[in-house]
């Protein structure tokens, strides 16, 4: 069950509107809208959409009456169908990347264009109790009158067992390994037993369940092989070139400081591209022209942060500067997102910047931006 807290003082379409991040169903609606009505295509059972029409929603195309899918995921269409596929299976999805690689993302807007619905989700975090996949219990009801299925508090995944919809669990090998392996009857059996009461529950056709792993965290929760086996493995990779990153963080920045009424810069594509030219050279130990080897800090530096340190600058340039996006406005977000091991990764940043980022052509004013918010 959804609760939304609304202001008493508006009505019910403006409370909508003042929403700070919209589910991905209501904030493309128009998009999955004109998907449904043009897609003649056969769909699996209880799918808004067909597979076909899933993936034109993740990589964006132009449909026969001219509407514009815009592209929720740059990256191999392989990786998107294969993903799409695997959700058409009794296999669940495994989402596997290094941080920043949009695995939450892309859930999302698989869930979005399959069930319609992609707030069935499950935070995973060490604290994860059996309850939050399996189910819980309204104590009070269960004190005053014993177990019964109106005491039970069904979990997001037994929902979309009985809807017919896609669960997702964010950051699996978090999970505790004892609370992971309750997905395994789940998965295999399509049913979750419920031993209080002498009942099941019996997934209907539609249900999957999409999870997201990071390829940094294996060693925290490792999934058992046993588990492993009920998921097919997608790994989403980084970026495979600068361009298309820079066309990631372009996107996702218009798209953030639209829902923050920020004003769009006149020409910020320079700064965009320095930022990810930093954040790929130093994440790959060597410069964009292969001439110099680099030491990588600790950080991840990944395309998610830029987009945060590309944003962070944008509302800096608003609302303190003339709305033009510029060095000053991103290097502290850049040495912050560096430098997260204040010892090591200082040194590794101060000869970069001295090495590589001073010597390079139309850099100046972005060299001195750095030494400048660098202690």
């Amino acid at each position: 069950m959804r609760v939304s807290v609304e202001p008493m003082s508006m009505d019910r379409g403006e409370a909508a509107a003042e929403v700070l991040r919209p589910h991905a169903e209501h904030t493309f609606a128009a998009e999955l809208a004109a998907l449904a009505a043009q897609d003649d295509r056969p769909r699996p059972a209880r799918w808004k959409l067909s597979p076909w029409a899933v993936a034109t929603y993740l990589l964006g195309g132009a449909l026969s009456d001219g509407t514009v899918i815009t592209p929720k995921y740059v990256g191999p269409r392989h990786i998107v169908e294969v993903a799409v596929t695997t959700l058409a299976t009794d296999r669940a999805l495994l989402l596997l990347g290094v941080p920043g690689t949009a695995k939450t993302w892309v859930s999302e807007h698989l869930a979005a264009a399959v069930s319609g619905d992609s707030t069935l989700l499950v935070q995973g975090t060490a604290g994860t109790p059996e309850e939050a996949i399996r189910y819980g219990w309204n104590y009070a009801r269960l004190l005053a009158h014993g177990p019964s299925r109106d005491a039970l508090v069904p979990s997001p995944v037994m929902r979309a067992m009985a809807a017919g919809a896609v669960a997702r669990i964010e950051e699996l090998t978090r999970v505790p390994a004892d609370v992971q392996d309750t997905l395994i009857t789940i998965l295999s059996e399509k049913t979750l037993p419920i031993p209080e009461l002498g009942q099941e529950v019996q997934a209907v056709r539609g249900f999957n369940v999409i999870a997201t792993a990071n390829d940094r965290d294996r060693g925290v929760n490792e999934l058992s092989s046993a588990l492993r086996r009920r998921f097919n493995t997608v790994v989403l990779p980084l970026p495979e070139s600068a361009e298309a990153e820079v066309d990631i963080v372009s996107r996702r920045v218009a798209q953030i400081g639209r829902s923050l009424d920020l004003p769009a810069p006149p020409d910020g594509l320079g700064e965009i591209r320095r930022v990810v030219t930093v954040f790929r050279e130093l994440r790959d130990g060597v410069t964009a022209d292969g001439r110099t080897r680099l030491k990588s800090p600790s950080g991840a530096l990944s395309t998610a942060e830029a987009i945060s340190v590309v944003t962070h600058g944008l509302a800096l340039a608003a609302h303190f500067g003339d709305g033009v996006l510029r060095p000053s406005d991103v290097a502290a977000g850049v040495l912050g997102a560096v430098v997260r091991d204040p010892a090591a990764d200082r040194v590794i940043w101060r000869e970069y910047l001295e090495t590589v980022v001073r010597e390079r052509d139309g850099w100046t004013d972005f060299y001195r931006a750095c030494r400048e918010v660098t202690p």
